[in-house]
C-alpha cells in the first residue's frame, strides 16, 4: 500500500529516532478521514517508511461500533453518524470534550504481545489520570478504566479502550472523557454494559483542558512504553 500524504494541518510535538512521533489535531477530525490516515500510516510503519505515531484528536459527535457491537445497543435518537470499525469492543461515542488517542506502535520492536500492549495502554492512562488527580482502576471483565461516580455512588467508565493490531502494528486506541456532554451516551448502551455509567474529569470536579490532558499523556508515556518489558502491573 502506498503511503498517503496527510494534507490537514497538524501540530507535531516531537519526533526522535527512538520514540514515536506525536501529533495533535487543531480542529475536529472527520472519523472516516481518521480511519483512512491510520490505515496508511500502519502500512508505512510496517514497511519501515514512517515512525510510530501517537495521534491525539477530537471528533464531531458520532458513534462507533467495535467487532463485538450488537445492533440492539444502538438507540441513537439524535441520528448521529455511525461507523463500523475493525477495533475490538462494542459501541462508544466520540465528540467534543473527549480526547481520542490513536496509538500506532510496532509491537515487534517493543517486545510486547497484544495482551501486554493493552496492559501497557491501561497503565499509561492510569498514570496520566493520576497526574490530574484521579485514581482510575482496571476491572476484571470490564474493558476500560473505572472511577467512583460521586453522582450515583457507583463506578463509571472514564476511559474506553478499543484496539486493532495488523501484523504487529497497533491502531485505534483510547477515548478519555475530559469535559464532554455526557447526555450523548444515552444514544447507546456504552460497551454493552447496562448497569454502569460513564463519567468525565469535569463530572468528577476536575477542571482540565485538553491541552493539560495532553501534557499529562506526554509526561507519562515512557512509564508504560519507554522500554521493552514484561506486562505492566
Amino acid at each position: 500500500m502506498a503511503l498517503a500524504v496527510a494534507t490537514e494541518p497538524l501540530s507535531t510535538l516531537s519526533q526522535t529516532a527512538q520514540g514515536p512521533e506525536w501529533r495533535i489535531e487543531n480542529s475536529p477530525l472527520p472519523y472516516d478521514d481518521a480511519l483512512t490516515r491510520m490505515e496508511a500510516r500502519v502500512a508505512a510503519i510496517r514497511a519501515g517508511k514512517a515512525p510510530e505515531l501517537i495521534w491525539l484528536v477530537e471528533h464531531p459527535p458520532l458513534f462507533t461500533a467495535g467487532t463485538s457491537a450488537r445492533a440492539e445497543d444502538l438507540l441513537n435518537p439524535l441520528g448521529l453518524p455511525t461507523f463500523r470499525t475493525g477495533r475490538g469492543g462494542q459501541w462508544t461515542w466520540h465528540g467534543p470534550g473527549q480526547r481520542v488517542g490513536y496509538v500506532l506502535l510496532d509491537l515487534r520492536a517493543r517486545g510486547l504481545d497484544v495482551r501486554c500492549y493493552v496492559r501497557a495502554l491501561e497503565a499509561w492512562l492510569i498514570a496520566a489520570l493520576d497526574r490530574l488527580g484521579v485514581r482510575a482502576e482496571r476491572r476484571e471483565g470490564r474493558v476500560g478504566l473505572w472511577v467512583p461516580d460521586r453522582r450515583t455512588g457507583r463506578e463509571a467508565k472514564i476511559a474506553a479502550i478499543g484496539v486493532r493490531v495488523t501484523r504487529w502494528v497497533t491502531w485505534h486506541g483510547f477515548a478519555l472523557n475530559v469535559d464532554p456532554d455526557l447526555s450523548f451516551y444515552r444514544g447507546i448502551v456504552p460497551c454493552g454494559l447496562k448497569d454502569y455509567g460513564v463519567t468525565s474529569l469535569a463530572a468528577l470536579g476536575i477542571t482540565a483542558s485538553l491541552a493539560e490532558v495532553d501534557s499529562a499523556l506526554i509526561a507519562t508515556f515512557a512509564e508504560a512504553f519507554g522500554r521493552p518489558s514484561p506486562c505492566p502491573g
